[in-house]
């Protein structure tokens, strides 16, 4: 078997010892299963995995787990390569339906039909799972974008959760007055800061321009988006971010809010796996939670967020894999993969009694809401998401700079989008 050389050193070694362990080409033994839950993103995959291995001892799963980062490239290099494992852990959006439209992933219809996973999943769940009229993922893990805050901090300085603009800027105000960073930032690795355009776009431009702009039918360059990144460039300069924010990656720019160095973090509610275990933290003792605010009336409300789902690689073995995942649907493993990784299964068989009280505050928001959006790296296709999230990291970095970022992206999305705005 041959890696091709782009794959990262260490994810290729790795590979070549998961493959080539016993069982790999004995029909109903293991199956490889790769994932990027690891370091402050850990917890719930390997307690699932174990489970179904105790129930399945002639055909167990064997996971393993690579860098949130390297695992973004390597697995395409694999996929390539024909070389990828049976089942892998995935971004439902436009992630996924790039790697349909490029034959990599095979669907998993039969195992929907079977499970009756219809009447487990929501319904923006499933679209998040259906591909041209097919079912090619398994959801696994539902998490909401929102901001979550020391609570310390606001409640030294008589601060409640805003819920509109106008609130907002006085919380921010309150907070440089008394020396506190508003918000924490890293976004070193890009992807933090796309949550802000994400957010002032879909309360300003709402949902349905957002749409738009996401399959190339609104261009970079409308008023609704300058309008978007001059209101963020003013917060920039204005002293609402840490320093430095393009040099930490996410889980230090939450130990900033943890440090009391700042106020708050806009960030998945997959932190609260980081808050609660690395940090030791207690939800609504020492962190708490509120949504992005409202700035204008008559616009949807939309959550934000990403689904993690597990896909099955072309060249895997579907038959074992219909087994695992179908196992993976059931109530015991979606709660066992929550509890583990702070985040909402998207079953619709998991009672809200089964979550801690703060869970169960965003769960309620995430249903209350008019709309659901991926986050935009997951809604816009990989040639355009790259340099949009290339311009938030160079705006947060240069805020003066945003006259040559704004068109430039611009022309890039235009010329990434073939059916595009000329």
């Amino acid at each position: 078997m041959s890696l091709p050389k782009t794959i990262p050193m260490t994810l290729a070694l790795a590979l070549v010892v998961l493959l080539a362990g016993p069982g790999r080409t004995n029909a109903g033994r293991d199956l490889v299963f790769l994932h990027y839950w690891t370091d402050a993103l850990s917890g719930g995959i390997n307690e699932m995995a174990d489970a179904y291995n105790r129930a399945h001892p002639s055909a167990r799963i064997r996971t393993t787990g690579f860098e949130h980062e390297s695992f973004k490239q390597g697995i395409l290099s694999m996929l390539a390569g024909k070389s990828a494992p049976d089942l892998f852990s995935y971004w439902a959006g436009a992630r996924t339906r790039d790697l349909v439209d490029r034959g990599y992933v095979a669907p998993i219809d039969r195992v929907w039909a079977d499970a009756g996973l219809d009447r487990v999943f929501p319904p923006f769940v499933q679209r998040a799972c259906t591909y041209d009229g097919r079912k090619f993922a398994l959801p696994l893990t539902l998490h909401h974008v929102a901001f979550f805050y020391n609570k310390a901090i606001f409640r030294k300085l008589g601060l409640t959760p805003p819920a509109n603009w106008a609130q907002f800027r006085a919380v921010c105000e309150t907070l440089r007055r008394a020396g506190v960073t508003p918000f924490a930032l890293g976004c070193r690795e890009r992807w933090p800061a796309q949550f802000w355009f994400d957010y002032l776009l879909l309360r300003t431009a709402g949902p349905d321009y957002r749409d738009r702009l996401m399959r190339g039918e609104a261009a970079y360059d409308d008023p609704e988006v300058s309008r978007v990144l001059c209101q963020w460039r003013q917060m920039l300069e204005a002293g609402d971010f840490n320093d430095q924010a393009a040099q930490l990656d996410w889980a230090e720019a939450a130990g900033l809010v943890q440090s009391g160095k700042a106020a708050m973090t806009l960030m998945g509610s997959w932190i609260i796996g980081l808050f609660d275990g690395r940090f030791g933290w207690r939800e609504e003792v020492d962190y708490d939670y509120f949504p992005f605010p409202t700035m204008g009336s008559g616009v949807p409300n939309t959550a934000l967020g990403a689904i993690d789902v597990i896909l099955v690689a072309e060249n895997g073995s579907p038959g074992q894999a219909d087994k695992i995942l179908a196992y993976f649907s059931d109530p015991g493993p979606q709660m066992e993969m929550s509890r583990g990784s702070g985040a909402l299964s998207p079953s619709l068989a998991i009672p809200p009694s089964f979550y801690s009280p703060l869970k169960q505050r965003i769960l309620r928001d995430v249903r209350a809401a008019d709309r659901w959006a991926f986050n935009y790296d997951l809604s816009t296709p990989p040639a355009v998401a790259g340099p949009g999230l290339d311009a938030f990291k160079l705006l947060v970095a240069n805020p003066s700079d945003l006259r040559e970022i704004l068109p430039r992206l611009a022309e890039q999305a235009r010329k990434a989008f073939p059916d595009g705005r000329p």
